[in-house]
């Protein structure tokens, strides 16, 4: 809670945190807290939970194995060495999904206006449920109790007139605690905190801007919004509002995008399966694209496919693990489109592919992280976002993977018969 907060009932005339009405719910140490539920002699050790293959990294620490300098993410190895004797605990993805189901419908209870951004936490609209709870400093305190009531798990809310302060709030006031910002005091919330702790700061702009002089969120809120487009683009200017306290982003209950497609339609019917395959990759790079322009990952894809007599026919494969990156979306393609030829051959007037069951990226990274035997190679993600940096930058760059290039004579083809 801030420093002059109260969870006591409010009005919009005595209540400081009346206008607070934005609510980060954190679950703290999400993974872990759920396996402490179950093994209880763990509690109050240093504790985390791994895969134990030999590239594992940790999904979720104990805050006393924390305090040897354990954090998630970290390979399972180096967290051994920091922190030796530290319990690990294999994942089980079944046990999380359902206790955050159980969470996010106690969040529900208290408003309908719930954005979950991944399994362990969710944005709160709780505007319309002022008259009903009191302030929104007394709500976050009935969220906290509640969840912790029926479920046994702790959690952290952060409340503030903005996603993006709250965020902020609820990160500052870990573990299981409460911190409100009402918006008279956003600013002198915001001012004294590293530029790092911004919403969209990772450790390269962190440097530059350090290194600029900027150091605090004041250093930031107090530049041009057009010095900064000038400096960092179209980015520039949203990140001085954020530094400002500024976010007009709604609570949005629901993902609007379903799917992210392209298809392409032949100017002459193809059955070449050589140049089926070369057009598929090229569109699975493009749905890659947009994927990750939308900050999301598919769960599952589609293919499309037109004959001559305007009949279409679909086949769709979920996959092991979301995804954003066009080598898995690719592969899962090429087995799907196989299948369509096998089944029915034809001359094909259309040829599409479609990403479904969209997760936040945040959501879809923690999901992976749990089958990390299935996740894409991580040289797949680091190859697109190269590409990527470089189509932003030069958008006529004929960039293609080498499938494309020449028509495939130089890269491994895998046949469609």
């Amino acid at each position: 809670m801030d420093e002059q907060g109260t969870a006591g009932p409010g009005s919009a005339a005595g209540d400081p945190s009346w206008d607070a009405v934005i609510l980060h719910v954190d679950m703290d140490a999400f993974y872990l807290s759920v396996e402490l539920l179950d093994h209880p002699e763990l509690v109050g050790r240093p504790a985390l939970v791994a895969h134990r293959g030999g590239r594992s990294v940790v999904l979720s620490a104990s805050y006393e194995a924390r305090r040897s300098g354990v954090r998630s993410a970290m390979p399972l190895a180096q967290a051994v060495a920091l922190c030796p004797g530290v319990a690990v605990v294999e994942p089980r993805r079944e046990r999380y999904t359902a206790a955050s189901r159980e969470v996010m419908g106690i969040l529900s209870s208290f408003t309908p206006l719930l954005e979950q951004l991944s399994i362990d936490e969710a944005f709160l609209d709780v505007s319309g449920a002022r008259r009903r709870l009191g302030a929104p400093a007394r709500i976050g305190e009935l969220v906290r109790h509640r969840v912790r009531e029926r479920t046994g798990l702790p959690c952290t809310v952060g409340a503030a007139t903005t996603k993006s302060v709250a965020k902020i709030a609820s990160t500052r006031a870990k573990p299981d605690g409460l911190w409100v910002v009402p918006g008279a005091r956003t600013r002198e919330f915001l001012d004294p905190l590293p530029v790092s702790a911004l919403w969209g700061v990772g450790p390269k702009l962190h440097r530059r801007l350090v290194d600029a002089g900027l150091e605090t969120v004041g250093d930031l809120a107090a530049q041009s919004p057009r010095r900064m487009e000038r400096w960092l683009g179209v980015h520039g200017p949203a990140l001085v509002d954020l530094a400002r306290g500024i976010d007009p982003r709604p609570v949005v209950t629901e993902r609007e995008a379903k799917s992210v497609g392209v298809e392409r339609t032949f100017d002459v019917d193809v059955q070449d399966p050589a140049e089926l395959h070369r057009v598929l990759v090229a569109l699975s790079h493009e749905c890659a694209y947009r994927l990750r322009g939308a900050g999301a990952r598919a769960g599952a894809v589609t293919v499309k496919v037109k004959a001559p007599d305007l009949s279409v026919r679909n086949r769709t494969r979920s996959l092991p693990a979301a995804v954003d990156s066009a080598g898995p979306l690719a592969e899962a393609a090429e087995d799907l489109l196989r299948d369509l030829l096998a089944q029915r051959r034809h001359p094909v007037r259309l040829l599409g592919i479609r990403a479904e069951r969209l997760a936040a990226e945040g959501e879809a990274v923690q999901e992976a992280l749990l089958w990390e035997d299935e996740r894409p190679p991580a040289d797949w993600n680091r190859a697109d976002r190269v590409a990527d940096d470089i189509r932003r930058r030069f958008p006529a760059a004929a960039l293609r993977p080498a499938t494309l290039v020449d028509g495939g004579r130089h890269a491994r083809r895998p046949g469609l018969r």
